[in-house]
């Protein structure tokens, strides 16, 4: 079967990578399901931690996704884009954020989202794609202290409190959707 022009026009298989910052491990499950989708879609995909980044001269896409804690994405996916910013720029790129927040129809998309308008404020990189996901809430598997924080901020914003609440707020027909938005985003072709 021959090519379609939009097929044509990717020249050849893309190599995606996507980078993730996590900290209960949400987003690097959200990445892998992406790495699944993207793959399908015939893209070659490299997924590691922020922290073991390996050059971006190898790939034409790049995905990074970042967890918010305590109201904050890590300083090290800021840094990082510091690090890379020309090479990003040069890249095709997207961004995606996730947090108890994104769980509102009011906060959940990159628009209305307040962690992603705070990241847009602080990033000077401008990927084509951005997303907000919601989280996972598991008081179960958190430190005495973060279940003490994130129940605290649960109760101001009317979530569930008990402690043994465990909710996956993760959209992933949503997640699925981005990803293939991923896949078709055009490489700079030589």
């Amino acid at each position: 079967m021959p090519l379609s022009p939009k097929q044509f026009n990717r020249c050849n298989v893309s190599k995606t990578l996507i980078l993730f910052s996590t900290v209960h491990g949400q987003t690097r499950k959200i990445c892998e399901r992406m790495a699944e989708v993207i793959r399908k879609q015939g893209d070659d995909v490299t997924l590691v931690p922020l922290c073991e980044a390996p050059p971006l001269s190898h790939y034409d896409k790049v995905v990074l996704g970042a967890s918010i804690r305590h109201g904050k994405h890590n300083s090290a996916v800021y840094g990082y884009i510091e690090k890379n910013l020309e090479a990003l720029k040069s890249k095709a790129g997207a961004f995606f954020s996730v947090s108890l927040v994104a769980r509102k129809p009011a906060k959940n998309t990159a628009a209305t989202n307040p962690y992603m308008q705070d990241f847009l404020g602080k990033s000077p990189w401008r990927p084509e794609l951005l997303e907000v996901f919601g989280g996972n809430l598991d008081y179960r598997g958190y430190s005495a202290m973060d279940r003490n924080i994130i129940r605290f901020i649960m109760w101001l914003t009317k979530g569930p409190t008990d402690p043994e609440t465990k909710v996956e707020y993760t959209d992933w027909r949503k997640v699925d959707s981005f990803a293939r938005e991923v896949a078709t985003m055009e490489k700079l072709c030589p």
